[in-house]
């Protein structure tokens, strides 16, 4: 039993150390496999969809369009629309980077990645995710894919990150979500330049034209290099 209150505050202090290096061990791994490969497609969505669903041929449809045009497929790693977009990656010979998390549940590396990476918190795994891309896409999925997809939002609209494409794949499944910022829109909460963000489709080719577009950045090259220097740049 601790004796005086300075011995809690210390150990809760050692606590807090531990905690914070076990952060920065699992951001770390996660910033230097980002830096083993040019920044590619991440691509989201549902663990829980089975391979012959819809959504996940469109997925393996989309994996193997953008290896055949030399872009990294980058997903979390797991099953459903992860491992359809793999397959398709890696179909073709594509390089497809897995970056996974320790859950309790559902969440197993697939086995079409040609890398992978194992993360213990959501946080470090979400800043690699968003470190590798240079377009995203989100198909349909549960909380997971809400958070990893509002999150990028947030960060793009308030210029915390730069602004890449963005593409919400399956228009039946995204239109309620539309209605919701359309609702924001009506309210004031956001502005019009907002809506700006996304892109839904139905169509994947739009993906590839995208990054087709963007080109195939250099692996010593980043989009996130220099950009706090160039954000306050703008602010000054």
């Amino acid at each position: 039993m601790l004796k005086t209150e300075e011995e809690l505050l210390k150990r809760l202090s050692i606590a807090d150390v531990e905690r914070a290096n076990a952060y920065a061990k699992d951001l770390g791994q996660g910033l230097t496999i980002v830096r083993s490969f040019p920044q590619g497609v991440t691509i989201f969505g549902s663990a829980r969809l089975p391979q012959d669903h819809k959504y996940c041929k469109k997925a393996y449809e989309l994996g193997g369009l953008l290896a055949k045009n030399g872009h990294t497929v980058i997903t979390g790693g797991g099953p459903g629309i992860m491992e359809a977009a793999s397959h398709g990656a890696y179909e073709i010979g594509g390089r497809t980077i897995g970056l996974n998390i320790t859950l309790k549940h559902e969440q197993f590396p697939n086995p079409y990645l040609t890398d992978c990476l194992t993360f213990e918190y959501f946080f470090a795994r979400k800043v690699a995710l968003a470190m590798a891309a240079k377009v995203f896409v989100f198909f349909p999925g549960g909380f997971g894919t809400m958070d990893e997809l509002s999150e990028i939002l947030c960060l793009m609209q308030e210029g915390k990150m730069p602004k890449m494409p963005v593409f919400l794949v399956g228009k039946n499944y995204w239109k309620n979500f539309d209605r919701i910022i359309r609702k924001m829109l009506d309210l004031g909460v956001i502005a019009a330049r907002d809506t700006k963000i996304f892109k839904i489709t139905d169509d994947v080719n739009e993906v590839v034209k995208a990054a087709n577009k963007i080109g195939h950045p250099k692996i010593s090259e980043n989009f996130y290099d220099g950009f706090r220097e160039a954000s306050k740049l703008d602010q000054a």
